[in-house]
């Protein structure tokens, strides 16, 4: 396992992704940054992090022969390995937020872009970026951001996190070689932010409606029971969870 350790990026997804284009990486090539100048988070949105006070990294995972219609089981997996790393450091109130947010309670405090390199309709790797709040504890105009200090009261190394977090990720995909849907989705399912509870959410026609979430789809859409108890499944670009 090579480690890249930078002062500042603009994105490590970026310069992982960069990086290949001039040279074969070896499987779990790990970049690291001090500082992300232009980090991004799901649907375009940036990522707000103090330089020296977060872990914000990206992974090199390559696949042989793994199908694009299960490329929702990588955000499954990587969801489930940034969980386990938070529960081991003890955070509490932790929940998945479809797609791949990490929240405890109702704060954010992970959040994960996966990039994939497809040849034909296979994933050949992705590019697995993460964010995580570690010990900042100031987010301006962010009221629903929160860190490992500000839950803990603990200061961290950030080696010592992206040790633990590394090691859950290398688990978590020999544990679920070939990424059959089974139990990961089950498990995945089970911790999903309000799940079972009434919620309110916006489709993209900007339509606001109740519903609760009951689990998600093989194909990793979000299953929610509208009224007359219908069940309805939406990607991640169709609807909006508003709490």
């Amino acid at each position: 396992m090579r480690i890249i350790k930078l002062d500042a990026t603009d994105s490590t997804n970026a310069y992982l992704k960069n990086a290949m284009l001039s040279e074969v990486l070896d499987d779990f090539t790990i970049v690291v940054a001090r500082e992300q100048l232009k980090g991004r988070g799901q649907m375009g949105t940036k990522w707000q992090s103090d330089p020296g006070k977060n872990l914000t990294f990206s992974v090199l995972k390559k696949f042989s022969g793994l199908h694009i219609s299960a490329q929702f089981l990588l955000n499954v997996a990587v969801s489930l390995a940034v969980y386990k790393t938070l529960k081991t450091l003890q955070i509490p109130d932790l929940s998945i937020k479809w797609p791949n947010d990490i929240l405890s309670g109702y704060s954010k405090i992970c959040g994960i872009l996966i990039e994939n390199i497809l040849l034909n309709q296979n994933i050949q790797a992705a590019v697995i970026g993460i964010g995580l709040n570690v010990n900042q504890q100031s987010f301006k105009d962010l009221p629903n951001a929160t860190s490992i200090k500000l839950l803990t009261g603990k200061t961290i190394a950030l080696d010592e996190v992206l040790r633990i977090l590394v090691a859950n990720l290398q688990e978590i995909f020999v544990a679920y070689e070939g990424l059959k849907v089974g139990d990961v989705k089950e498990t995945y399912g089970q911790l999903l932010f309000r799940k079972d509870k009434p919620s309110t959410f916006r489709d993209h026609r900007d339509t606001m409606f109740m519903g609760f979430i009951r689990g998600i789809s093989d194909k990793g859409k979000l299953i929610i029971e509208l009224e007359n108890k219908i069940m309805k499944e939406f990607d991640s670009k169709e609807l909006q969870l508003l709490y």
